[in-house]
């Protein structure tokens, strides 16, 4: 049961009816069918990466294997519970020319018939055609307005705004003067990420004009999300003063924990930068050694103080998103 008022009949359909007005982004290595399979049983969008599925030389494609999984699992549980249906799933497709799995991907998400995909770093019209024609809707992420223009343009459907704050490859703008912005032209799904940890950082997103919250690296401090412990317990230990922007890992700005870089012997106060064309996502990512030892996070994590199971968390979100909605609603009555 959603526990919002608002009429979304201007979404589409794969958006409408959610629990809370939340899609949890897809984090690489993180995300995992145990992870996608709670998020979506606890009534908001899962999602994963396509690049997270990487099997051996010879074997069967790991991204089909993990798409019947969730499919069949979200089936199971949508038929036990036909009054509390499961939310859909989104594969994160990253777009860049060095992914050379990228057309061996598309085909298997529109044999799947995958509801949601996610671009990343590129917009292209024949990734946009792959997903309709299954009947599939495009959310593409962005770090400005000329991207998400751009983006709408080749035929996505709704955009992801990264703004400061976000884990990974986040974006320098305020989320308000962002979100303004693309509001100021386009009416559409508008996805807010960049430090969503607790419901009222959700009810802000949404009072700012976004349609859903993206969250990300709460997830991170979950039993089913594919983390070291160490991580995991880094995520709950650490605050916004931890992470460090830096380009040297990927060849993009983004977000990364303090202690993870200064583990992996690097100075994280005197860290060297790179250009975009050191990214390379011909084996899965530019470079994993990033996302492995190097440990990507938003600056939101300073909510996070425990470790948990999702199900908790995001009846937690709820509650919070519902305590704050009711507090500022008092301020505008009698």
């Amino acid at each position: 049961m959603t526990v919002w008022s608002r009429d979304d009949s201007h979404l589409p359909a794969a958006l409408r009816g959610l629990r809370l007005p939340m899609v949890a982004a897809p984090l690489f290595i993180i995300s995992v069918p145990e992870l996608v399979i709670a998020q979506c049983k606890a009534g908001i969008v899962g999602s994963f990466p396509a690049l997270n599925a990487r099997e051996g030389e010879g074997e069967h494609p790991l991204l089909d294997t993990w798409l019947t999984q969730i499919t069949e699992e979200l089936d199971r549980h949508n038929q036990a519970n036909p009054d509390r249906p499961a939310a859909p799933f989104a594969v994160n497709q990253i777009v860049h020319r060095s992914n050379v799995r990228l057309d061996r991907d598309l085909e298997i998400c529109v044999r799947h018939k995958v509801p949601i995909w996610i671009t990343s770093l590129g917009a292209r019209v024949e990734v946009n055609e792959a997903a309709h024609s299954c009947g599939g809707i495009v959310l593409h992420d962005i770090i400005n307005n000329t991207f998400a223009k751009k983006a709408i343009d080749k035929g996505a459907d709704g955009l992801v705004a990264v703004a400061a704050g976000a884990g990974g490859h986040a974006g320098a703008q305020s989320p308000f003067a962002l979100v303004r912005e693309i509001r100021q032209w386009f009416d559409g799904p508008l996805l807010l990420s960049g430090a969503i940890a607790t419901g009222a950082a959700l009810l802000a997103a949404r009072a700012a004009g976004a349609d859903f919250g993206y969250v990300g690296s709460p997830f991170i401090a979950t039993h089913e999300a594919n983390a070291q412990p160490g991580y995991k317990q880094m995520i709950v230990e650490s605050g916004a003063e931890d992470i460090v922007t830096s380009s040297l890992f990927t060849g993009v700005s983004g977000n990364y924990l303090k202690p993870s870089i200064t583990a992996a012997g690097l100075d994280p106060d005197d860290l060297p930068s790179a250009d975009a064309s050191s990214m390379n996502f011909g084996s899965g990512s530019s470079k994993p050694k990033a996302w492995k030892e190097i440990w990507g996070a938003g600056q939101g994590i300073g909510a996070v103080d425990e470790l948990t199971d999702t199900a908790s968390f995001v009846a937690r979100i709820e509650s919070e998103y519902l305590a704050a909605g009711r507090s500022l609603a008092a301020e505008f009555t009698g």
